[in-house]
């Protein structure tokens, strides 16, 4: 998530921005900078008709500096006071904006409302797979014989294709409240998506108990880095989100109410139930004065970064090549599926914010249901036989 600073706009402060920084300037109200991955790039967040837009005045260098964006920022908020619409008037300028100058605005304009992980996405699928289709085009002109023709050029990844037109649909309807496109006129929505097939991978017992042999066998010889085989354990315990483990800092870890409290994960903030394996093996891991995470990299303040070599090295001495890391976290639902786990249980312990989401599970909490539904028939057949149900023999 990106961080927010105040203080003076400087050439020096400007330099020295982080990733994911934002600098508010304490002099000029709503001026400030920001920095991505790439250069930091100057803005102006104001209010223009009661609504809080934002400016993109432009990226750090030539002919923009500290003292050159501040300027600029001062003669738009005079302009604005004065009943003028910058964003409008720079569309207006733009006789026929094409799709890609639409989904630069997009990004600057939304961009800053998005998580990191899901910001950087969205810039990849628009590079990757929209601007090349489309970027030509006028954002206005697009139809539903450009949505679909994209969307097959993607047909042979489903789920890829259906994202991609989700993003699209994204940048369309923030076209059509700018004012670029006529309202409700959104193709996308008339678009049958693609049926996606989810990938189920469980662990079966004889192979978790392989991969814990395994694990403890490397412990024992120094074979893997001790965060490695720590975050797997934690892994398959939890039923965690991968980014979720690797970025865990101790201060949201409450071993005595086995409870770990995230303040901010794919779903918001969420909470994770601890069992006593998980609450022993977050016990037994080593904490350092100066690193906040319950999973340390290399360095001495950083995390565990690279998770994907380790496991694709133990995955196959352990005999199960196939599973990826995710599918630790499926193996942790289909154990508790075959409990007899509700759906809504499992997505409790999932931390699954939409219920569509754990139907992929719905097959698993039958099995249970069928054994019960078996035992109660065998019962009452039984009892249609002239058995009295009473009278037979307790199990």
């Amino acid at each position: 998530m990106s961080t927010i600073l105040t203080g003076r706009v400087t050439a020096s402060a400007v330099t020295s921005l982080e990733p994911d920084h934002t600098l508010r300037d304490l002099d000029v109200r709503g001026f400030g900078v920001r920095r991505r991955q790439g250069p930091p790039s100057y803005f102006l967040q104001t209010r223009i008709k009661g609504r809080l837009r934002w400016i993109t005045i432009g990226k750090h260098g030539s002919p923009w500096t500290p003292v050159t964006a501040r300027k600029e920022a001062i003669r738009l908020l005079a302009h604005i006071n004065d009943g003028g619409d910058p964003l409008h008037e720079k569309w207006e300028k733009r006789s026929a904006p094409t799709f890609a100058d639409g989904a630069s605005e997009f990004q600057d304009d939304h961009g800053a409302k998005l998580k990191p992980r899901t910001r950087t996405e969205y810039e990849r699928i628009i590079a990757r797979y929209i601007v090349p289709t489309l970027g030509k085009r006028r954002i206005a002109d697009i139809d539903r014989a450009d949505i679909a023709t994209l969307h097959r050029q993607l047909a042979a990844t489903p789920r890829m294709a259906n994202l991609t037109v989700a993003v699209l649909s994204k940048i369309l309807n923030w076209a059509e409240v700018q004012g670029l496109r006529p309202n409700n006129s959104n193709p996308c929505r008339l678009l049958k998506k693609y049926r996606e097939r989810h990938r189920q991978r469980f662990l079966s017992s004889e192979e978790v108990s392989r991969l814990g042999d395994l694990l403890a066998d490397l412990e024992q010889t120094g074979g893997e880095a001790p965060g490695v085989i720590a975050a797997i354990r934690l892994l398959l315990l939890t039923g965690a989100r991968l980014s979720e483990i690797l970025t865990l800092e101790w201060r949201y870890v409450d071993l005595q109410r086995a409870m770990i409290f995230l303040p901010d994960s794919k779903t918001g903030q969420k909470p994770i139930f601890l069992n006593r394996a998980a609450v022993e093996l977050l016990q037994s891991i080593p904490r350092s004065p100066t690193n906040a995470f319950v999973i340390p990299g290399s360095g001495k303040t950083g995390h565990l970064i690279n998770l994907q070599k380790p496991w694709s090295r133990i995955r196959r001495l352990a005999g199960i090549d196939d599973v990826r890391i995710h599918d630790l976290r499926h193996s942790f639902a289909s154990i508790a599926a075959s409990r007899g786990a509700s759906l809504p249980l499992i997505g409790k312990l999932l931390g699954h914010s939409n219920a569509q989401t754990t139907q992929r599970y719905a097959h698993l909490v039958a099995d249970p249901v069928r054994e019960l539904n078996e035992a109660v028939g065998n019962e009452l057949a039984a009892g249609l036989a002239g058995q009295r149900l009473d009278d037979r023999p307790k199990e």
